[in-house]
C-alpha cells in the first residue's frame, strides 16, 4: 500500500509540472511584453502599422527555450500576434501597391492628357500660321488692287488714243463705201463688251464757211450712223465734230511747215480709250493656284 501511494503522489506530480511550466511562462512573458512596451513607447521609432514591434523572448520559463510539454492552444496562443502582425503587413502591402497602381495610372493618363494638348496647341499653331499668311496675301493684293484703283480713278479723264481710221469721201458725196465699211468693221469689232472708250468722229470737208461745216457733219453722221446700226455702239460713246475745211493738223515730221487744207471729204475716227477696261480685265482675271 505504501508502494502504491508513493506512485500514485509521483504521478501526479508529474502531471502538475507542465501547467506550471506554462503559467510560469506566461506570467514571465506578460512582464517581458509590458516592460519591452514602455521601452518601445520611450523610444521614437515605431513600425509601418503604426504599432510596437514585436520582441523576442530572451527566456521561455522553467523548460528553456524549448517546452517539450507544450500543448498546442499554448502554442497558437503564442504565435497569433506574429499572424496578426503579418496578416496586417499583407493588408498594407496590397494597400500601398494599390495606391502605387492608382498614382501612376493618374500620371499616365495627365502625361496623356498633356501630350494632347500639346498636339492641339501644335495643330492651332499651324492653323494660326496658314491664317496669318493668308491674310497677308489678301491684304497684298488688296493693297496692289488698291493702287490700281487709285491710279485708274486719278487718270480716269485722261483717254489714249489706240486706233485711228481715216475714211475717204468723194466730193459732193456722204456716203459710205464698201471700202469705208470694212475699215470701220475692223475697227468696231472687237469694242463689242468693251469698257472705258469713247470714239472721235471728225469730218473735213473742203469749200468755205457753212456749206463746208455742213458737209463734213454729214459725212460724220454716215459713220457714226453705221457704227450705231451695225455694231450697236452706245451712242454716248460717240463724239461727233463737223470741222470745215479746218486746216490738218500736222504730224511730229511735219512739224514747222504751214497746215494744209483739205482738197476732197474725209471723216477721222479715233479710238480713245482709259485704264477702266485694265481694271476689269484684272478684277476678272482667274486667281492664281495655291
Amino acid at each position: 500500500m505504501k508502494n502504491r501511494a508513493a506512485v500514485a503522489l509521483f504521478v501526479a506530480a508529474l502531471l502538475s509540472l507542465p501547467a506550471l511550466a506554462q503559467q510560469q511562462p506566461a506570467a514571465s512573458t506578460s512582464q517581458d511584453q509590458s516592460s519591452q512596451t514602455a521601452t518601445s513607447n520611450n523610444s521614437s521609432g515605431s513600425s509601418a502599422t503604426g504599432k510596437a514591434p514585436l520582441q523576442y523572448e530572451s527566456r521561455q520559463g522553467f523548460w528553456g527555450k524549448v517546452n517539450p510539454f507544450a500543448r498546442k492552444k499554448y502554442v497558437q496562443r503564442q504565435t497569433q500576434p506574429i499572424r496578426d502582425r503579418v496578416n496586417e503587413l499583407d493588408e498594407l502591402t496590397a494597400a500601398n501597391t494599390k495606391m502605387i497602381k492608382d498614382v501612376d495610372s493618374r500620371a499616365q493618363q495627365g502625361i496623356q492628357m498633356a501630350s494632347n494638348k500639346a498636339t492641339e496647341a501644335d495643330q492651332h499653331a499651324v492653323d494660326a500660321g496658314n491664317k496669318a499668311t493668308t491674310a497677308q496675301e489678301t491684304a497684298t493684293k488688296a493693297n496692289t488692287r488698291l493702287t490700281t484703283v487709285e491710279g485708274v480713278v486719278s487718270n480716269i479723264d485722261q483717254y489714249k488714243s489706240t486706233n485711228q481710221t481715216e475714211i475717204r469721201f468723194r466730193p459732193g458725196q456722204s456716203v459710205l463705201s464698201q471700202n469705208a465699211k470694212t475699215a470701220l468693221d475692223q475697227m468696231a469689232e472687237p469694242l463689242k463688251g468693251q469698257h472705258g472708250y469713247i470714239v472721235e468722229v471728225q469730218g473735213f470737208s473742203s469749200g468755205k464757211g457753212q456749206e463746208a461745216i455742213g458737209t463734213s457733219r454729214k459725212m460724220a453722221d454716215a459713220v457714226v450712223r453705221y457704227l450705231v446700226e451695225n455694231h450697236e455702239i452706245p451712242v454716248y460713246r460717240i463724239y461727233v465734230l463737223g470741222m470745215g475745211n479746218a486746216p490738218v493738223q500736222t504730224t511730229t515730221a511735219e512739224a514747222g511747215q504751214k497746215p494744209k487744207r483739205m482738197s476732197g471729204g474725209r471723216v477721222e475716227v479715233s479710238l480713245m480709250k482709259n485704264d477702266l477696261e485694265q481694271l476689269a480685265t484684272s478684277s476678272t482675271a482667274p486667281a492664281p493656284a495655291q
